[in-house]
C-alpha cells in the first residue's frame, strides 16, 4: 500500500518547475539600455552585448547579424539582430560611436550569447564619440530593479 502511495506523489520535475526561474545575471561595472544590451567601458572603447535577461527570453539563439567594422552606430538605434528557436530581436546601440571590432566567432557559435552573454558572446566593440551617453544608462541596481518591473507585467 505504501508504494500506492508513493505513485501518486507529483514526480519532482513538476514540484521544481512551479518555482520562478532565479534572477538572471546582472554584472556591477557594467552599463546597462532598457533594450537589454550591456557596455563595458574601456577608455574612450566600448564592449556591446546582449544581457544574460535578454537573452534568456530569446531562447536558444541560431543566428546573429553582424554590422561591419567602420560602420558608425547611434544610440537607441539598431545596429544588428539576433535570431532564437522562438522570434528575432532587434540589437541597439547603447551609445554612439564606431565599430572598430565585430565578434566573428558568433557567426559560427552564435550560442556564445546564450552561454556566455558577458564573456565570449559580446557581439561589437566600439569607439566611444560621446561619452556622456553613458549618462543616461542604468547601472547593475537600477538594471535589475527594470527588468523585475518589466517581468512583472508579463
Amino acid at each position: 500500500m505504501a508504494a500506492a502511495a508513493g505513485l501518486a506523489a507529483p514526480p519532482p520535475t513538476s514540484r521544481i518547475s512551479s518555482f520562478p526561474r532565479a534572477f538572471s545575471t546582472v554584472l556591477k561595472d557594467l552599463k546597462y539600455a532598457d533594450t537589454h544590451e550591456w557596455v563595458k567601458v574601456e577608455g574612450d572603447s566600448a564592449t556591446i552585448g546582449v544581457t544574460d535577461h535578454a537573452q534568456d527570453h530569446l531562447g536558444d539563439v541560431v543566428y546573429v547579424e553582424l554590422p561591419e567594422v567602420g560602420s558608425t552606430v547611434s544610440q537607441g538605434t539598431n545596429f544588428g539582430a539576433v535570431e532564437s528557436v522562438k522570434a528575432t530581436s532587434d540589437i541597439n546601440a547603447p551609445v554612439s560611436g564606431e565599430i572598430i571590432q565585430v565578434n566573428d566567432e558568433l557567426s559560427e557559435k552564435p550560442g556564445f550569447i546564450n552561454g556566455s552573454p558577458y564573456e565570449k558572446g559580446w557581439i561589437i566593440k566600439v569607439k566611444i564619440s560621446d561619452p556622456s551617453e553613458l549618462n543616461s544608462l542604468m547601472d547593475d541596481e537600477k538594471y535589475k530593479k527594470f527588468c523585475e518591473e518589466e517581468d512583472g507585467k508579463h
